[in-house]
């Protein structure tokens, strides 16, 4: 049998796509990011931003080193939310009050956001950078050359610490990486606070591939690929459905907001800019799950890591079952639409699984 080397490889894959004829899966999720710096941004007014400056080298270094320069007390008031947040659901849901040390899950946060901010200030081989934006009441096209290395650069590089900062956290119980989330996404949106919109943007297109990291078991996934043939049609149909995971949960989510128009969550409705980020990161998030189980060719990561950790994060965050229920519906039916039948089977079990997990028997409203 032949074991993959996908981390090893990716570096040199994301540069020169057609040096080798087997893409990896490291490969396929870390092009999403380069296709589309700005997927589900809103248009803003911007006025002093110039993108530019904003990309140039000394500029993304001074922002980088203030980020920094923030970064320990925004981790301090980024905790007093999470423990705010989740603190209750110890108790609750039985998890031990030593498993959440909240001066190591600060620790793993920075060094992750410090690993962003590294990245962004680095320098890479020149590119064109082209950004959709909203300037003085009209639709403008900014465009700019930049040595910022891709989004997918940043994907390579942190691969392999993400994925051994959620091992240590989910290998005793798997529901501590949301601590970590939590922990990540406020000290990221503090942070961000402090920067002009565009600049904002362009910072959080790094972080946000650290949040989906962090929610996602990206590295299982690479490691459980690396044990199946090549030709296996598990990992066949796995290669499918990532390159469509972020269409698929647009449609998902366009559709659940027709649904829903005025539904409000813990921050704020569903159609809010930030909220829907977050409902696409959860699309995908349980599509990489439905990835794990076919390449592990069983239900446990679903059992024991997704169903456990949104029964803690959904409730406080104020996210009903019926919703969850109605994206998971429509996540099938996407997958449907979007995949061959023979591959659209090898996620079938673990989608027939959730709904019966997921159902209002097992899962009534409050």
């Amino acid at each position: 049998m032949i074991r993959h080397t996908f981390i090893d490889n990716l570096e040199e894959d994301i540069h020169n796509s057609t040096s080798s004829s087997i893409p990896t899966l490291a490969n396929i999720w870390a092009k999403k990011y380069i296709q589309n710096l700005q997927p589900e941004s809103p248009k803003q007014d911007i006025k002093s931003d110039n993108l530019e400056e904003i990309l140039s080298s000394e500029r993304r270094a001074a922002t980088a080193a203030n980020l920094l320069q923030s970064l320990r007390f925004s981790s301090a008031q980024a905790w007093a939310k999470t423990e705010s947040l989740l603190m209750g659901q110890l108790q609750s849901h039985g998890i031990s009050a030593d498993l959440i040390d909240p001066w190591q899950i600060a620790t793993d946060s920075r060094f992750l956001l410090e690993q962003a901010l590294q990245v962004y200030t680095e320098n890479a081989e020149t590119r064109l950078v082209e950004l959709d934006w909203h300037s003085n009441g009209q639709d403008v096209r900014l465009t700019s050359h930049t040595q910022l290395p891709t989004i997918g650069h940043l994907s390579v590089a942190i691969a392999q610490s993400v994925g051994k900062i959620r091992k240590k956290y989910t290998s005793v119980d798997p529901r501590a990486i949301g601590f970590v989330s939590m922990q990540f996404h406020y000290s990221a949106q503090l942070l961000l606070d402090s920067l002009p919109p565009l600049e904002k943007m362009m910072v959080n297109s790094y972080f946000k591939v650290i949040d989906d990291h962090l929610y996602m078991p990206l590295q299982r996934c690479y490691e459980a690929a690396g044990d199946l043939e090549y030709d296996d049609i598990a990992l066949e149909s796995v290669r499918h459905l990532l390159t469509l995971t972020s269409e698929i949960a647009r449609q998902v989510s366009q559709k659940t907001l027709i649904m829903y128009s005025d539904y409000q969550c813990h921050s704020g409705v569903l159609s809010s800019p930030q909220i829907r980020i977050s409902s696409l990161r959860d699309i995908e998030m349980f599509q990489v799950y439905l990835c794990l189980c076919a390449l592990e060719k069983n239900i446990f990561s679903i059992q024991q890591e997704l169903f456990p950790l949104c029964i803690m994060l959904y409730p406080p965050l104020k996210v009903s079952w019926e919703l969850v229920r109605t994206l998971l519906r429509l996540l099938s039916q996407e997958m449907h639409s979007y995949l061959d039948e023979q591959h659209v089977q090898e996620f079938s079990p673990y989608l027939t699984a959730l709904d019966e997990m997921f159902s209002d028997d097992v899962l009534p409203e409050a």
